[in-house]
């Protein structure tokens, strides 16, 4: 399993030589298009805890209950080094459904799920629509927390 084994941000950006500017280029995009969610490094969750343990860069703190009743910290935003691509999630919604089922098949993704988006390569984005995204998001996010929910 493809693991960053870092203990903070600089780091984080700096893991991978080769897609740095792919991390800058997506980072300097959340700062401009959503810049009330608040960048920092976020950790894991710790094992026997619940949620998820990889490390990413998050944008936007909140914390939801995971299943056993225990608060859960995790990014309204999330950009994760996978092993051949990188991995954004989302935890917004717009009403009762996940936001980025309003924008598969429009940013240039890899893949898509119901909570994320995979891309190899910055520039094979939709930066445009991608910003409508981030934008969205914040909004939703600041004028409406209840809409950024998951459950473990």
């Amino acid at each position: 399993m493809f693991k960053v084994e870092v203990d903070n941000l600089e780091a984080y950006m700096n893991f991978d030589l080769v897609r740095r500017t792919d991390l800058q280029s997506l980072d300097m995009l959340i700062a401009s298009t959503a810049p009330r969610l608040e960048r920092y490094f976020h950790r894991g969750t710790p094992a026997g805890e619940p949620g998820m343990r990889f490390r990413m860069i998050g944008y936007g703190k909140y914390e939801y209950l995971a299943r056993n009743g225990k608060p859960v910290e995790w990014p309204v935003v999330g950009i994760a080094l996978q092993k051949n691509y990188i991995s954004v999630y989302l935890s917004v919604s717009r009403g009762e459904e996940p936001l980025i089922e309003y924008y598969a098949g429009k940013l240039g993704e890899l893949k898509v799920g119901s909570n994320y988006f995979s891309f190899e390569h910055y520039e094979d984005l939709n930066a445009d629509k991608l910003a409508e995204l981030f934008t969205e998001a914040q909004h939703i996010y600041t004028t409406n927390p209840r809409y950024s929910m998951r459950s473990s």
